[in-house]
């Protein structure tokens, strides 16, 4: 610890002294550079850039080898996006949100933050870079981008390719590079205001960046704060209305053990009189939807510096600095309590109308589930930057080191205290001297209080309906503080790297310069992750869960470099190789090594086509290795189903559940349909033997930019990624399909089953590396500014990305692979198509994005493929059921004011476009794809600059 904190401490004492040698010498310069428009101080010549993919400078007007998509800070602000996680998901070669707003139910460390999965991998294979440099991630290697504000962003590059041989580890899927502004000269501020049209999901941001620039260096700075408030599900006709909890919020009482249809309810008068009780029937069912958050809260501030000081003609030194604090809300309904063991309601509580021990349900209607999620982001770095000569060649290199810490809180309410519940629910009696009912009894009194650790106790009366306010309810605030303490999880990651990189040309040739880079990182990972003591004793109903926590470190070599073989030839006007390398050593697994050849050809000046192949691999993280077993209650579809059930009727199932079994759902009823939540929880945990995926990736294409055609530019690429050895924990359905369905033993002795209802009663999934993924298609770009007319200037941008297949076998001894494209938010084909045009100080902006059909199982509400059958059902005809295309509309008008201003208003989801319902939740908590739009969404912006 000693040793830690010392190492934190000189490296701040470097940031601090380093950020005075930056700052002093700009304020002894009174002579700005020239400026452009834009406010950034003009290059003297033209510049090379080293574009994300690569470590070797090119010429700002060459096309890259690989493709890469730039979204500028123009183009950032003519969406009507203030976040950078949705800018980013509006990219067609972006996959579907992982862990979406939408998806209240989920649990866990990473909730409450933004992610970016490219082609629908999963973030922790998609690598996300701040300025080149990786952004911190949580100890299972999520990196969110919400700490990110997007006024301290110039633009975004988003590699479509692998680059595990340039970046090392996670760059499997594709990276992004977020760019953030530096030489900014001046002052800006912003404002962005909007809400739903219906008057919720209000979005608030402000922002302020100033900065100083002269021939010696500079410096920007700048904070940002930004609000959103929750949408809720009860606030929107298609997730108003969900599936039912048979857990009511009115107090069931349950006689009859054996006997289900004996449960009653109180209907009126006294809870105390068996006599006011009647039938329970499903029309008494719980609606969860009606508390739950459709869109989480959020809340986030920032602020953040960078600055640059010539020391001399060849070296520059560079710091930067950056926090940022994000609040996340989201909501569900109260706890769905069933008593079951030695939780029931006492025959000796002065509440119970029988006299008898008695099972009850009651949900907590009156304290639903609240998770405030906070995490906190500190970033800082020195770096210095410095030119030369060698053999008469020019050099570029820089040396330095950042560290990034993330913190994270979460406090969470309305989950119980079970040994306080079995106290309130046990023996009570009316004490005359209080005149209040108190636990125990008479002759054996507990003390009367809401501090369970102390002793004391309030007793509940669970019978008593939600809104009732009799004796005994938990409408009374003592008794939720007691038998409803806070949850607090507490975490922190840290990322540490001390690297160096030199470029340059080796040697011209005839052809072009010989380009090389060389470099070496060395990089230490930190994490743990501590939930609520309650939590890991099982006390609370909070979902069990243990500390995770551990720490790793590696070393990296690489080298990169860029062959020109011919040019200004007949056919071969450009003809050049890059080839690059990378040796990972890590303390937790070993050495590993990643190659990449890519070629670049240019038959002709305005044709271009270019080729990539490379290897890549994903090392595994903290919570991989070091973390706990976790319960969940999961969503899943039991294949030996009578209804669902993709084998039902088959021999297996035959043997394994009675005749006409139908899945048991939470609340120990029968499922409403596919994709239940369970009515266990299911246990999934670490592995510490595990070793890295590995993944080859592979692209091929052109760029068309014709010269008789000024201002057109067209690209296609075609893409493969593959991935081996991937480390996942089955989902539920996956392993009772193996079972089942493909007939894969091994599956079969991972789950139980009651010898009598059929239902599963447990089922557990460490992380291994037993799956393969592999996925395929083709990206698509035009972009064309028309010549300009008298009428104004339009532009138009269209890309569209096809996924030609996306399959996975998620055991090691899976025979045929899931085909996934189309189903659960895998689509198709995603398309964007951009119109603008301007005239004068005015513009508009109008935008489509497409999104193709997709599949889910079948169910009585639809089935518009019952024959369908697949190799990978074994031949066996499951079903399925199809939803239509979407497109949504976005519209956006701007003005350039004569005060330095511009002001822009517009609306996302012009038309009101509400997507299909899908009872396969993909991405949500709810029958609707959370990725979707979900209203007309009204926005102002204005932007002020000094």
């Amino acid at each position: 610890m000693t040793r830690t904190m010392l190492r934190d401490a000189i490296c701040r004492a470097l940031f601090a002294g380093a950020t005075f040698a930056v700052v002093l010498p700009l304020h002894a310069q009174d002579a700005p550079a020239a400026a452009d428009a834009e406010g950034t101080p003009a290059p003297a010549t033209l510049q090379t850039v080293t574009v994300t993919g690569s470590r070797i400078a090119r010429a700002v007007d060459v096309e890259t080898v690989q493709p890469v998509q730039v979204i500028s800070r123009v183009e950032m602000q003519r969406m009507g996006l203030q976040s950078v996680a949705d800018i980013l998901q509006s990219s067609t070669a972006i996959g579907s949100p992982a862990i979406s707003r939408a998806d209240a139910l989920s649990s866990g460390e990473n909730v409450g933050g933004s992610y970016i999965s490219m082609r629908d991998l999963g973030p922790q294979r998609t690598l996300i870079l701040l300025d080149g440099q990786r952004l911190g991630t949580t100890t299972s290697g999520y990196s969110d981008v919400s700490q990110i504000p997007t006024a301290v962003v110039e633009r975004i590059e988003i590699l479509k390719d692998g680059a595990s041989s340039i970046y090392g580890s996670d760059a499997i899927a594709g990276v992004v590079n977020i760019i953030t502004r530096r030489r900014f000269d001046g002052g800006e501020a912003n404002v962005y205001l909007g809400e739903y049209d219906v008057g919720d999901g209000r979005k608030q941001s402000y922002d302020a960046t100033f900065g100083l620039t002269n021939d010696r260096g500079w410096i920007t700075a700048g904070v940002a704060h930004a609000v959103e408030d929750p949408v809720w599900a009860k606030d929107r006709a298609f997730t108003a209305d969900g599936t039912n909890s048979a857990v009511s919020e009115k107090g069931v009482l349950r006689i009859g053990r054996t006997n289900p249809s004996t449960w009653l309810t109180y209907a009126s008068g006294d809870p105390r009189d068996l006599a006011s009780y009647r039938p329970y029937t499903s029309a008494d069912y719980a609606e969860p939807n009606a508390q739950m958050s459709l869109m989480t809260g959020m809340e986030r501030t920032s602020v953040f510096a960078n600055a640059g000081v010539d020391l001399n003609e060849h070296l520059t030194l560079v710091v930067d600095a950056l926090y940022n604090h994000r609040d996340t809300m989201q909501q569900i309904a109260g706890y769905p309590w069933q008593s079951s063991g030695s939780n029931l309601l006492s025959g000796q509580s002065w509440f119970n109308p029988t006299g008898n021990d008695v099972h009850y349900f009651r949900r907590t209607w009156e304290v639903p589930r609240v998770t405030d999620s906070k995490a906190t982001t500190q970033r800082y770095g020195v770096k210095l930057e410095g030119r030369f000569d060698a053999g008469g060649m020019p050099w570029t290199y820089d040396t330095g080191f950042f560290q990034n810490t993330f913190r994270t809180v979460k406090d969470s309410t309305g989950n119980l205290l079970i040994p306080a519940v079995q106290r309130a629910t046990g023996a009570s009696w009316f004490n005359p001297a209080t005149n209040r009912v108190e636990c125990g009894t008479a002759a054996a009194p507990i003390m009367y209080g809401a501090n369970y650790g102390a002793g004391q106790c309030i007793p509940w009366n669970p019978l008593a309906p939600y809104g009732s306010g009799v004796v005994g309810s938990l409408a009374d605030p003592a008794l939720q503080s007691y038998l409803m303490p806070i949850g607090h999880d507490v975490g922190e990651t840290e990322t540490t790297s001390l690297f160096a990189n030199v470029a340059g040309v080796l040697a011209e040739l005839p052809a072009g310069d010989l380009g090389l880079a060389v470099g070496y990182e060395h990089r230490r990972e930190r994490g743990n992750f501590s939930p609520d003591a309650l939590r890991q004793t099982g006390l609370s109903t909070n979902l069990g869960s243990g500390n995770s926590g551990g720490a790793y470190h590696l070393d990296e070599l690489y080298a990169e470099a860029n062959i020109p073989l011919l040019a200004d030839k007949p056919y071969a006007q450009v003809l050049a190789v890059n080839l690059s390398s990378r040796y990972s050593n890590y303390s937790s697994f070993g050495a590993t090594t990643n190659s990449k050849v890519g070629m670049e050809w240019k038959p002709i000046a305005d044709l271009m086509v270019r080729g990539t192949w490379g290897e890549g691999f994903r090392a595994p993280t903290i919570n991989d290795l070091y973390g706990p077993q976790n319960q969940s209650f999961v969503f899943y579809t039991d294949p030996c189903d009578s209804r669902y059930g993709a084998a039902r009727g088959t021999p297996a199932c035959d043997a394994a559940v009675p005749p006409g079994y139908q899945q048991i759902a939470q609340g120990g009823i029968p499922a409403a349909g596919p994709n239940s939540q369970s009515n266990m929880p299911f246990l999934s945990g670490s592995n510490p033997d595990l070793q890295p995926e590995e993944s080859e990736t592979a692209t091929i294409g052109f760029v068309y930019s014709p010269s008789e055609v000024e201002g057109l530019n067209v690209s296609l690429d075609w893409w493969r990624v593959s991935i081996d050895n991937a480390i996942v924990a089955d989902s539920a359905t996956a392993i009772l399909n193996d079972c089942y369905v493909r007939n894969v033993s091994s599956s079969c002795a991972r789950f139980t089953r009651d010898a009598v209802t059929g239902e599963v009663t447990s089922l557990s999934y460490a992380v291994d590396n037993i799956a393969a993924f592999e996925t395929a298609g083709y990206d698509f770009g035009v972009r064309y500014r028309f010549p300009e007319q008298s009428w104004g200037v339009v532009g138009l941008a269209w890309d569209t990305t096809y996924v030609d297949y996306y399959q996975a076998k998620v055991s090691s001894d899976a025979q045929v692979a899931t085909q996934y494209t189309g189903w659960a938010g895998n689509f198709r084909v995603r398309s964007n198509l951009n119109t603008d045009w301007s005239l004068g100080n005015h513009g508009v902006r109008w935008g489509l994005r497409y999104y193709s059909a997709l599949y889910e199982d079948c169910t009585s509400n639809g089935c518009s493929d019952p024959d369908f059958a697949a190799p990978y059902t074994n031949g066996k005809v499951v079903g399925r059921n199809r939803v239509g295309s979407n497109t949504f509309n976005d519209m956006q008008y701007r003005w350039s004011t004569p005060w330095e201003s511009t002001v822009s208003v517009g609306a996302n989801n012009v038309f009101d476009k509400v997507g299909p319902t899908m009872y396969s939740q993909p991405n949500s908590s709810f029958n609707y794809y959370g990725g979707f739009d979900i209203g007309r969404f009204l926005y102002l912006q204005y932007q002020q600059k000094f």
